[in-house]
């Protein structure tokens, strides 16, 4: 019996709501360029995207999408280095106010209407302004201006570490103007991408097919003929998708990872973007008195086993850490990884020198994603004296609640990306995770320096990171492996750094 007579085997109970949906066998050609590109590229999706206009794009599984229609004006590689895409080169000014931009100008849109220093400006003007998911990115955008059709100057508002990074993402996709201008964006997606959507073939929530455009300006980014999203919410569905040969890539959970080894298939190494631990929000005291004394803090942080935990909750993939930040992020410090062993005598201590020798209560939200790594956290804090009561919320008010402030703490999956943009997101006092907007003037020293950008900015991040894990802002138990699972007789991925899902560039068939 071959290998794949195996895998049908095993999936027999779940073939029949599969059946007609099989993957291509990828078979290479050479493509006008000269690159081998393989057949059809069918991915496990973890939901459809609700709107194709590039301004409601998001980050992560949900980029990738637009990846397949829209090209970025820098590409972010895979080790997270910045590359030349639409943007040849780029410098900033004196004061890193104004970024400079020199475009291609050798592309059109699939509509064909030429890309230009004027199509910049209407993209980054309409993104701005349509408010989507990621519109954080363009915080500090004040305007762009075409210096002539190859040119444009991005204006700051005020230094933005991250600008060049948000170019390769959500900020940097560009549609055709006359489409921003018509209003079609929404169902009609229309950019100089690599692949032409096929909405005759595509079904909502179900599939949607690309296919390769012709004359696209660059052959080595476009490694396949079609492209399938098969759209899987549901997690059991993708386990049985890629054992079944169904999906050729997709996203499980650790505890089907062992049963996808076992059936021949291959999980990207070491692919860790998100920590998971706990937010502690009130530490000013206004909900909880007891969080505002740094020593309680830490308290719970040595209360904690993180080893056990990753083991118990995660089968052991992930890595045990104290600190918010990742090793790709530039500000991990080696040293702070771990920073607080388990050691409940100290955190029992601490607790009596806080004036809590008889403990205190600590209040969580809980939605059922959190339910179990909370009554483990429990557990755990419950053997030094402090007691977790437990909120019940909605999950669709879940993070709503937590940024309007009627919590003390909350546990969440959290991304381990740039420092600046890891600042914006949980420790600068305007941070979505920061809702009491705790601040201390040598923090906010540190990160100045940090947005200014230049020479010190690096050692100024790891500082911030110092500062955040002494003072035990957060509970850090872990950063998750990402379970991301191909068969490797039709495919070769490789991860993208601090990305949930590799992009769409990093597909590659098998050889």
């Amino acid at each position: 019996m071959n290998s794949t007579t195996k895998k049908v085997g095993a999936i027999a109970a779940v073939a029949l709501l599969l059946a007609g949906c099989a993957a291509g066998t990828p078979e290479a050609e050479e493509t006008d360029g000269g690159s081998a590109r393989g057949g059809l590229l069918t991915i496990g999706q973890l939901g459809d995207v609700a709107s194709w206009d590039p301004a409601q794009a998001h980050v992560g599984h949900a980029l990738v999408p637009y990846q397949l229609v829209y090209d970025t004006l820098i590409l972010r590689e895979p080790d997270g280095a910045l590359s030349p895409m639409l943007a040849t080169e780029w410098k900033y000014n004196d004061d890193r106010t104004v970024l400079t931009l020199e475009l291609r100008d050798d592309v059109t849109f699939s509509d064909g209407e030429a890309f230009d220093a004027e199509a910049v400006a209407a993209n980054l003007e309409h993104f701005k302004a349509s408010n989507g998911r990621q519109a954080v990115q363009l915080t500090q955008f004040e305007s762009a201006t075409p210096v002539d059709e190859d040119t444009v100057e991005i204006s700051l508002v005020q230094p933005d570490p991250a600008m060049e990074y948000y170019l390769s993402q959500a900020a940097g996709l560009m549609a055709s103007p006359a489409a921003i201008e018509a209003g079609t964006l929404e169902t009609d997606p229309v950019g100089t991408g690599p692949y032409l959507y096929d909405k005759v073939n595509s079904v909502r929530d179900s599939q949607s097919l690309f296919t390769a455009k012709e004359d696209y300006w660059n052959s080595d980014l476009q490694k396949w003929d079609e492209v399938e999203l098969r759209i899987l919410g549901d997690i059991s569905a993708r386990v049985n998708a890629i054992i079944s040969g169904q999906v050729d890539w997709t996203t499980i959970e650790a505890k089907s990872a062992d049963q996808a080894e076992g059936a021949g298939l291959e999980i990207i190494p070491d692919y860790q973007v998100d920590w998971t631990g706990m937010t502690f929000l009130d530490r000013d005291g206004v909900i909880n008195p007891a969080l505002t004394d740094e020593r309680v803090r830490q308290a719970i942080n040595y209360a904690v086993d993180r080893d056990t935990l990753l083991e118990q909750l995660q089968l052991g993939r992930g890595t045990a850490t104290s600190q918010v930040f990742g090793p790709d992020s530039g500000a991990f410090v080696d040293d702070l990884e771990e920073y607080y062993t388990y050691d409940p005598e100290k955190a029992t201590e601490l607790l009596e020198e806080a004036g809590y020798a008889d403990g205190f209560e600590l209040k969580l939200p809980v939605i059922p994603a959190f339910a179990t790594q909370i009554t483990a956290l429990a557990q755990q804090l419950g053997e030094v004296g402090i007691t977790v009561t437990q909120e019940t919320v909605p999950q669709p008010n879940y993070v709503a609640d937590v940024t309007q402030k009627k919590f003390e703490a909350f546990n969440f999956n959290l991304f381990q990306g740039e420092a600046w943009v890891a600042i914006n997101q949980l420790i600068s006092p305007t941070a979505t995770f920061n809702p009491f907007g705790t601040t201390d003037p040598e923090l906010e020293a540190l990160i100045s320096v940090v947005q200014q950008g230049g020479d010190d900015s690096a050692e100024a991040a790891q500082d911030v990171n110092r500062y955040v894990t002494e003072n035990a802002w957060f509970l850090p138990l872990y950063r998750i492996d990402q379970i991301s699972v191909f068969n490797p007789e039709t495919v070769t991925v490789v991860a993208q750094t601090q990305s949930a899902m590799p992009s769409i560039y990093n597909f590659s068939p098998a050889e």
